[in-house]
């Protein structure tokens, strides 16, 4: 009979996931480890941080003098910080006072900038809180102020790069403006104001809505002159009782 060979040994089976978890203990372990160096940074620095505060502390204890210098010191820095700030504040209102827009250059604006136009006019007539709001989510408000006697205005801009020649401001831009301005931001004044014009139909809505309508006439009377807007505009409402 011929010899039969014997059959191959088989190998463990349990060798493979055994190196796994080796593996894995050592990443876990590498991990722990670069944990633990990095408390102890932390703990170093703290105690380092510590050990400089005390030291600072214990000069100063001891060398008192150099707290009244930095005491004088900042209060001078202090006082010409307010001083330059009120001088700011000064220019700011010279400026804003001599504000002048001519219509051509009203129309040259782009829309962002016309709102701008807009805010720093209401600024000049002393509603020293007109803020630019236009943008995504504005609820058609583009610039909210209050005037000197309290009354809270919402204005919406509407501007026409052609002018008057331009598509007219309608009413659906006035309905828009008018459900928000009030229930969102309490207005007593809300205004639309173009360098354009307004359809027919906004008057008569106006009236009934109790809005304002600022066109491109009453619009260049107001850049180029020195009344405030409210002294053009007719039956503005009177401040709130209580303001």
């Amino acid at each position: 009979m011929a010899n039969r060979r014997p059959p191959p040994r088989r190998r463990p089976a349990a060798r493979r996931p055994a190196r796994r978890s080796t593996r894995l203990r050592r990443r876990r372990s590498r991990r722990q480890e670069h944990r633990d160096n990095q408390l102890l940074l932390l703990g170093f620095g703290a105690v380092a941080g510590l050990a400089l505060v005390w030291a600072v502390i214990s000069w100063l204890l001891v060398n008192w003098w150099a707290l009244v210098v930095l005491g004088a010191l900042a209060t001078l820095g202090g006082t010409a910080w307010a001083h330059r700030y009120r001088q700011q504040q000064a220019w700011d209102r010279v400026r804003q006072q001599a504000l002048r827009y001519g219509l051509p250059q009203l129309d040259a604006l782009h829309h962002r900038d016309f709102e701008y136009a807009i805010r720093d006019l209401m600024l000049r007539d002393g509603c020293t809180d007109a803020r630019q709001i236009g943008g995504a989510g504005d609820n058609g408000a583009d610039v909210l102020a209050t005037d000197p006697l309290g009354r809270s205005w919402v204005i919406q801009v509407k501007h026409r790069r052609d002018g008057d020649r331009g598509s007219p401001v309608g009413t659906p831009d006035l309905q828009r403006v008018n459900g928000t301005a009030r229930q969102l931001y309490g207005a007593d004044v809300v205004l639309v104001v173009t360098n354009g014009r307004f359809s027919t139909r906004c008057a008569p809505l106006a009236t009934q809505l109790h809005m304002h309508l600022a066109d491109r006439r009453t619009l260049g009377t107001w850049a180029s002159g020195g009344r405030p807007l409210w002294e053009l505009l007719p039956k503005i409402p009177p401040p709130r009782k209580g303001r």
